[in-house]
Formats: structure tokens, sequence, C-alpha cells
């Protein structure tokens, strides 16, 4: 076989809590000295925002905003595998029940008849003055009421998202009550920590939410300027109201002047960057890529976690020839999974983690524990793979086309590979790169080809079965639709019983493993690298879903280390 061709994983990943966290580098005994900028390439180093409102249902809107517009609940960041604990918080959206905080929340409680969660606010909380939009004013419960109300009216909505919730009212100042209709398994992720919960005042919305020079939250930053393919900008919030301790020590937050998310769509440029000081942290660096670093710069710290996010190429039921189940699992048999992983991530991936990811306990079931069926689709057998083909009517192969996103050099530099082992068996594929904006709207507006190759988000464990294979969901690329499937699919959701629900799900993921509406990939292992002048920082990820802010407002810059190092 012709030699690998490396490349950059570009993550893209995210039902009951809130986390923070991170590796074991030992914490600081300084104290922190406030001041300096923060210079991130961060986990989607190579995306930019594609929009800054999130009525307009953008998953990357949190990772852009989440600095700025806090959300009721946050993980506690306390809870570190830094800080002693036992959490890592790299998830792009699963925060165990024990992490959860409450951020503009002060507390929360279940009544029943009728079922309601009353959350009291925290009082004193101010938006800051922003001129041309709005005056400086406390947060109050109304803000929360606007917030959802303006997401569940908006026409991109994902479907059937706030179907539980039957109102949500202010009563009083600082206490906002969620009336349900019925329990749903991620009510807090859906609106407490996820994706779209930021609270947004009015005043941005009548303004124009969409517009970065309108954006004003309660958080620990302001956005200041954002450049569009380079950077996004932000500068400490003097009037933020949280706090952190350190070494049993209060401070007020954030620590840092400014923070600088770089977009560096070039490997080699943003390595360099790294390499050179001129990035303090680089979120996401392929495996293959980390040994010359360490020789480069033996000073940088280092964490390496298994992606968040499933890799695979989808197939599009609802089209032929990919409406037969005997096409579908003959082209995972023709796929080299398993060499892929040892020689083209030399060993750094796992042959099984999607869609399920192995951090979810109670709900991942390895690859040995899976019914025959199951273990064979992880199995190269391409002799197999010519005979359903011919049992399908296809004895001479077939040619189909496949979008890519040229945002990800992983996925430019896997697919020719995927490509030559379906030639072995008569498929040809032809490859279709697309820049990111026009790529994820070939999916949402299900216009994307008979093939689909991306990776996705695990989410939560509730979520990446749902979003991926239910009737009328944005990410369901494979146009997966089963009446039966989605009847299982709402009773999960409705199930309050934890163990009861891990059950049905595990069951879900079986069923939808087996019937392989998409050839599964191996899911690669990522490395984070920062400068020792990093303080406060372990290579945490993610305080919720794909937010990194809260956990920038905690970090310090030894200033004074950087100079000695030369930098």
């Amino acid at each position: 076989m012709k030699k690998f061709r490396t490349a950059l994983l570009a993550a893209a990943s995210i039902a009951a809590a809130l986390v923070f966290a991170g590796p074991g580098f030992a914490q600081s005994e300084q104290m922190p000295k406030p001041g300096g900028t923060l210079e991130v390439g961060t986990v989607y180093v190579t995306l930019s925002a594609l929009s800054w409102d999130n009525a307009d249902w953008n998953w990357k809107h949190n990772h852009d905003t989440g600095a700025f517009y806090e959300q009721l609940f946050a993980a506690d960041l306390s809870k570190s595998k830094r800080l002693g604990g036992k959490h890592r918080f790299y998830a792009d959206a699963w925060l165990p029940s024990d992490a959860i905080r409450g951020e503009l929340a002060e507390s929360w409680e279940w009544k029943k008849d009728p079922l309601r969660m009353e959350i009291r606010l925290r009082k004193g909380i101010m938006f800051p003055e922003k001129p041309g939009v709005m005056a400086a004013r406390e947060f109050v419960a109304d803000d929360v009421v606007f917030t959802f109300n303006r997401l569940d009216k908006s026409p991109k909505k994902i479907a059937g998202y706030f179907d539980h919730v039957e109102k949500v009212e202010a009563t009083d100042k600082h206490t906002v009550v969620f009336t349900f209709k019925n329990y749903n398994a991620e009510w807090d992720y859906r609106f407490g920590w996820g994706y779209y919960s930021g609270i947004i005042p009015k005043e941005v919305a009548d303004a124009g939410a969409g517009n970065w020079k309108n954006v004003n939250g309660t958080g620990p930053f302001m956005l200041a300027d954002f450049v569009q393919g380079n950077s996004n900008t932000y500068v400490k919030n003097p009037n933020y109201w949280d706090k952190d301790k350190i070494n049993g020590t209060e401070v007020k937050l954030p620590l840092l002047d400014k923070v600088v998310y770089r977009t560096i769509k070039d490997e080699a440029t943003f390595l360099t960057a790294l390499r050179t000081g001129k990035l303090d942290i680089l979120e996401s660096i392929r495996w293959s890529a980390v040994d010359e670093l360490k020789k480069s710069a033996p000073q940088l710290q280092w964490s390496k976690w298994l992606s968040m996010s499933g890799q695979f190429v989808a197939m599009r039921v609802d089209t032929k020839p990919f409406d037969d189940v005997r096409v579908r699992r003959a082209l995972n048999f023709a796929v080299n999974k398993q060499e892929i992983v040892k020689d083209y991530y030399g060993g750094n991936a796992e042959l099984f983690a999607y869609p399920q990811h192995p951090d979810y306990f109670g709900y991942f079931e390895p690859l040995e524990a899976m019914p025959a069926s199951i273990k064979e689709l992880f199995t190269y057998d391409p002799a197999k793979a010519k005979k359903l083909l011919a049992e399908a009517g296809y004895a001479n192969g077939f040619s189909f086309k496949v979008q890519v996103c040229s945002c990800s050099p992983d996925h430019m530099d896997l697919l020719p590979l995927v490509a030559a082992y379906l030639e072995q068996v008569g498929v040809k594929m032809e490859i279709q790169p697309m820049e990111y904006a026009a790529f994820l709207s070939a999916m949402t507006s299900k216009t994307n080809t008979p093939g689909y190759m991306m990776s996705n988000g695990h989410t939560n464990p509730t979520t990446t079965i749902r979003k991926s294979f239910v009737k009328g969901q944005v990410w369901n690329p494979s146009q997966w639709d089963d009446p039966e499937y989605n009847k299982k699919m709402d009773a999960a959701y409705l199930e309050p019983d934890e163990g009861k629900r891990q059950a049905m799900l595990k069951e879900m993921t079986r069923e939808i493993l087996d019937k392989a509406p998409y050839i599964w990939l191996p899911t690669p292992y990522i490395y984070t690298a920062w400068w020792p002048w990093v303080k406060n920082y372990g290579g945490e990820l993610r305080a919720g879903a794909v937010r990194p802010g809260p956990i920038y407002a905690r970090i310090w810059i030894d200033q004074e280390m950087k100079k000695k190092m030369g930098y």
C-alpha cells in the first residue's frame, strides 16, 4: 500500500450538568499578576465565526460568543483533574451532574403539579454600556424570558428542541420559571448550558445581534474586534461579577486584559506560531506533529485527548444505491479501518468510538461487547464487500460524489485513502472539496451529495443519536428516517431514570451501527500544547457546549517567565 499521508484533525465536537477542567499540570504556587494578552489557536483554529446571533442556531456561536454571553449554568472548573478532581473538561457538550454550578443562576429547584423548574438569578450582575446599543443596566429575569422566546420563535430552530417547554415566565425581577409539558432528559443542556443558551439583551437584538459590533453580554470579556478569517479580539469587562480562588486566595475575574482567537488555516503556519511563542496555547494538534514540536520546543506542556467528534462518510439512504443496506455494509467491509489506525494515524486513534464516546460511562459499549454483525463492519473483508455489491445488483460497482470540507486537512488527506480502498471493489468516489460555509449549507439545506464526509460532535449520549438519525434534524447528512426509531428516541427523552435511559440508548446505538448509514471511520487522538507561562490552566477545553470563555477568564500570564524564556 502506498505511503500514508499525515494530516491535521480539525475537531468539531456536545446532559445533565456542567464542567470545566484538565490534566495534571501542577498548580503554580504564585499568586496571579493580572494583565497581559492570551493568544489562542482554539480547537477550531481553521474556522472563523459564521454568526454572532444564537437565533441563527449555528453551533459555533457558543464558541465565539461564550466569552461575553453567559448562561444559566456552567461547569464547575474547581473539580478539574488539574485541581485534584475527576473531570477533564474535554467533552464538547457532556457535563456530568456532579460538576455543574450556577453561572447567572444562583439556585434552582424542581416543582411538581405542574412540572416546572424555578431558577433564582444572581442579583447585581450588569450588562456593560455599549455605545449606540444600550446603556449599562442590571441583568434580570425578563432577559432570560426574552432570549428563550426569541430562540423558540426562530425559523432556524432545531425541530423539536423546545417542545417539552410549556412556557417561560418571570415571576419576579430575579426568578424565572420553566413550566414543562413533559420531562426531557436534556432539560438543563437545552436551555441552561447548551449550544444556544447564551443570554442576549433585547437592546442587542433590536440593534442587530448578527452584527459583531452590536454584541454585548454579562461575561468576563467584551468583543472588541473581529476580522473574518483572521482573528476575534476580546477585552476585559472591568465590571465582571465572578471570582476564582487560587491557592486559597479569592481573585477577581478575568485575570487577562485581552484574549485573541487566531484563525489560521494553514497547518505549518499555526505550528510555527506555537513554536515561536506567537501562540500561547494551541488546542488541536494532530498526532504526527507532536514529536517534532517536543524536540523543537521542549518547554511546551501537553495534554492528549480522544476527539469528541466522530468521523465518517455519510451515505444518503434516500438515494440509490444507498437505500440498500447491503451496499452500505459492503462499503464498510471495503475500507481497512484497522490499517488506517495503524498506518495512517500511527496508532493514535481508536477503531471504535462513535456514535457514543468512551467517556460516556454507562452509555458506551466497547466493540468487543457488540453483536457479531456490528463487529464485522470494522473488519476488512473486500471479498464480502464484492459479494454484497453483486447481490444488490452492483457487481460492476458504481460511482458517487462525496463532499468534504477543505477546512479539515485531515479529511482532505484521509478521504483519498478511503477512495482507494473502495476502488478495489469497483466503487469510484468523486471528491468535491468545499469551503466551510458552503459545505455546512449543503447539509443543513439537505442538498448534500450522496456521500458526505464530516466530523460530527458526540455532544452527549442522547443528542449524538437524535441529531444524526432522527427525521428532520439539521445534522442528519444520511437523511435517516425510520418512524419506529423516532419513537424510541422520543421514549428515551421522556425517561427520567438514567439507568433505564442508558439501556434504551445502548439498544438504539446498536441498531443504527448495524444498519450502517455511514462508513464508520476511526476516531483520532488530539493533542493540546501550551507554554509554561500560561498559568491556572491544564488543557481544559470546554466549560459547557464548545464554550471556552470561562476557562480563559481564569488564566493568567507569567510575564516574567515569558521574558526569561526569551519571548
